[in-house]
């Protein structure tokens, strides 16, 4: 595969955040990704479990302080910068007081999802947009990985389509089995609207509560290429993919997958 600049849009990874498959193998891909001559970059949510300093985050002051309207209210990015040493990576976090504060990632102590998880996304997606655009970089496929990373694409072909950086980029997504009962919260259609993203973006999948496999067929509708990250992914999102022709990467077990990883986006970097 020729070299390619990568940006993985992820919702978690260890050893930020306790150990899940996806948690693991998302530590696991973008070094193997790396070690191959790929150009990578790494971006997450400074979810309030992390421990600054215990994991030696500091804050990107020149890439701090964008104010996002969101539903006629001001949110300021914060962005913090880790590394992982012996594998030479730079982790980005997306960090805000009004989003990324709480401890819990989907849902509070008592299991009950925070009722703003759908106005996380959509900071945490154009979060990563902007800082990306400030970085002067640009990606040729961005990989998003699970719930946060489900407007990513929807905000690239429609609210950065005219953006330099993102001009011919190839989005991929891989999906999940359902992570959360009801991820979008009552907010959530007016604070999508941004640029020219608006609710017809969306409504033939949904006009309103969207559900977690509901936000999924949003992300794919607006991507090049389906993963499916378990074997729980629901159906009626495969279907989905399917209908509107998307190449389908089947899950794999094993996290010693870079091959076949790498053979996909080879795959969806040269399809028209």
């Amino acid at each position: 595969m020729k070299a390619k600049n990568i940006l993985y849009v992820t919702t978690e990874m260890v050893p930020f955040v306790p150990e899940t498959p996806l948690a693991r193998r998302y530590r696991i891909l973008p070094q193997a990704i790396q070690e191959s001559n790929h150009e990578i970059r790494t971006f997450m949510p400074k979810w309030g479990v992390i421990n600054e300093r215990r994991n030696q985050l500091h804050e990107v002051i020149r890439l701090s302080g964008m104010n996002l309207i969101m539903n006629e209210q001001d949110h300021t990015l914060q962005l913090k910068v880790a590394s992982i040493q012996p594998a030479r990576m730079q982790i980005y976090f997306i960090d805000n007081e009004d989003f990324f504060r709480k401890k819990g990632i989907g849902r509070d102590s008592k299991g009950r999802e925070y009722a703003n998880n759908g106005d996380r996304t959509i900071f945490f997606a154009r979060g990563v947009l902007e800082t990306i655009k400030k970085l002067g970089w640009s990606p040729d496929i961005i990989h998003c990985v699970g719930w946060t990373s489900t407007l990513t694409p929807l905000m690239v072909k429609r609210a950065f389509n005219d953006e330099p950086a993102y001009a011919g980029v190839k989005v991929i997504y891989s999906a999940t089995a359902p992570a959360l009962e009801r991820p979008a919260g009552k907010n959530f259609m007016k604070s999508l609207v941004y640029k020219d993203i608006t609710a017809n973006d969306i409504a033939d999948i949904s006009t309103n509560d969207v559900s977690f496999d509901q936000l999924q067929m949003i992300a794919l509708k607006y991507s090049d290429g389906l993963i499916l990250e378990d074997d729980n992914v629901s159906q009626c999102v495969i279907d989905y993919a399917k209908s509107i022709g998307l190449p389908v990467l089947p899950y794999q077990p094993s996290d010693d997958c870079k091959q076949v990883y790498e053979e996909f986006y080879e795959l969806v970097a040269n399809r028209e």
